[in-house]
């Protein structure tokens, strides 16, 4: 979290300094309101479109990225924040721009006379100043429309399965917003080829990119992989077991920790759903999720979805990889967030190896008995220590209890996956035990 708290830091610094270089606002006089007025609308605006560029780039799962910003779901987090910045900067934006417009042709102020400023050539100048006013005008109402989709993708009321469709819309807001900036940046910024305006260019080719990759549905389309559903298990804890086969030559494996974006053909128009996968890669072209009724999408796939269903796999993606360099980890699961550990064992497994350094706590609350004699099994043959925490049998698990079953706590690395609400208790109370939270590692696994 701190690393993409940094790079967001890092960006709108980036932005100012770019700006404040080329406008220079203290060399210049404040005569009217409307000097100000100029100053604060650049300002704003020059930084919306700033950070909505580099949304767009982050919405298309760039691969390349992710260890660098510490995984796909760090990577969504920081995507999120910049979305909702680029909303509030706009709004300030439309403040500056249309209600002080409005309150001039309503006659409660008056616009004093200026020159356009213009530095080029009569035919270029003619042209720009024949699609302002069109720029300004279709940039309004799409301000509108986006702003009602970046709240409706905050308060996360509306089922994914239409928050997905309409988020797309916004790629279609980002090209207006675009062709808004091309003909509303300072045209004496284009001519002297300013760095405001190089840096500008670079975002926006990169932010028009991307937003043509998700229109024509192509953002992860080489990473994707088609196969078919092979096996399915219905446990007593209301989850679905999936075995995916996909061919060997499709799929350049993946590490345990890593989730995918998975399709299923069940008769459906679905979306692609993020799921950890479960099973460590034995170069066998088999993959397995669990699948656990949480929402409208996940409900209804026990119903529908049977063997034989095509299913398209993209990824792998995520950087929960269980890397450290503590002497000993502690891996803490909430309910189907047993998945990555899942396949982390069954990979100590596969190699022939034994870790007695890890303690594994899976908190559940209705265990299903066939899925624990399996983990059971696992542990042992890993040598990792196995607490099953059953909730309304068990007491709750906290960071107390964690540092009095592992004497050895203070040198661990934590390793967490499971309800945000739990991960984050857990977190603080083991800093309040002296833990160095550095070594406290979780998925946020939210893509919105």
């Amino acid at each position: 979290m701190k690393r993409i708290k940094w790079i967001y830091g890092v960006l709108f610094t980036a932005l100012t300094v770019l700006w404040l270089f080329a406008e220079q606002p203290w060399a210049q006089g404040y005569d009217n309101f409307f000097q100000l007025r100029h100053i604060v609308i650049h300002y704003t605006g020059f930084l919306a479109i700033g950070a909505m560029s580099a949304t767009m780039m982050l919405a298309i799962r760039p691969a390349r990225l992710e260890p660098w910003l510490g995984g796909l779901d760090k990577t969504y987090r920081l995507h999120k924040w910049l979305g909702v910045t680029a909303a509030a900067v706009g709004a300030v934006h439309w403040l500056w721009a249309a209600v002080v417009r409005w309150v001039v042709e309503w006659g409660w102020l008056k616009h004093p006379q200026s020159a356009s400023g213009l530095e080029l050539e009569p035919s270029i100048q003619e042209f720009f100043q024949e699609f302002r006013p069109i720029a300004v005008l279709v940039v309004e109402w799409t301000f509108y429309a986006v702003v009602v989709l970046v709240v409706l993708a905050v308060i996360k009321r509306l089922p994914y399965r239409y928050f997905f469709k309409t988020h797309r819309f916004i790629a279609v807001a980002y090209l207006v917003f675009v062709f808004h900036s091309i003909f509303l940046i300072k045209f004496s910024f284009w001519t002297s080829f300013s760095p405001i305006a190089m840096f500008s260019l670079l975002l926006m080719v990169g932010g028009t990119v991307a937003a043509i990759l998700s229109l024509t549905r192509r953002i992860g389309h080489h990473r994707r992989a088609l196969g078919k559903v092979e096996a399915l298990e219905y446990l007593g804890d209301g989850s679905l077991r999936v075995n995916i086969r996909l061919p060997r030559d499709h799929w350049d494996g993946h590490n345990a920790g890593q989730f995918a974006f998975v399709r299923f053909y069940d008769g459906n128009d679905k979306e692609a759903h993020p799921f950890t996968i479960s099973s460590a890669w034995k170069n066998d072209g088999e993959l397995r999720f669990y699948v656990k009724n949480l929402g409208d999408y996940t409900g209804h796939l026990p119903r529908t979805l049977k063997e034989g269903d095509r299913a398209a796999v993209e990824g792998p993606y995520g950087c929960f990889k269980f890397e450290s360099d503590s002497p000993r980890q502690i891996w803490v699961a909430g309910g189907i967030g047993i998945t990555p550990f899942l396949a982390r064992l069954e990979e100590l497994a596969h190699r022939g190896s034994r870790n007695n350094a890890i303690d594994l706590f899976f908190c559940v609350r209705n265990p299903d008995e066939a899925f624990v004699k399996n983990l059971e099994q696992l542990a042992g043959e890993t040598g990792v220590k196995l607490w099953v925490v059953v909730d309304g049998r068990d007491p709750l698990l906290n960071a107390d209890r964690i540092c009095a079953e592992v004497p050895e706590w203070r040198n661990a690395s934590v390793w967490f996956c499971g309800p945000a609400r739990f991960g984050h208790v857990l977190r603080e109370g083991l800093r309040a035990c002296g833990f160095d939270t550095r070594h406290f590692h979780r998925e946020l696994f939210e893509m919105r």
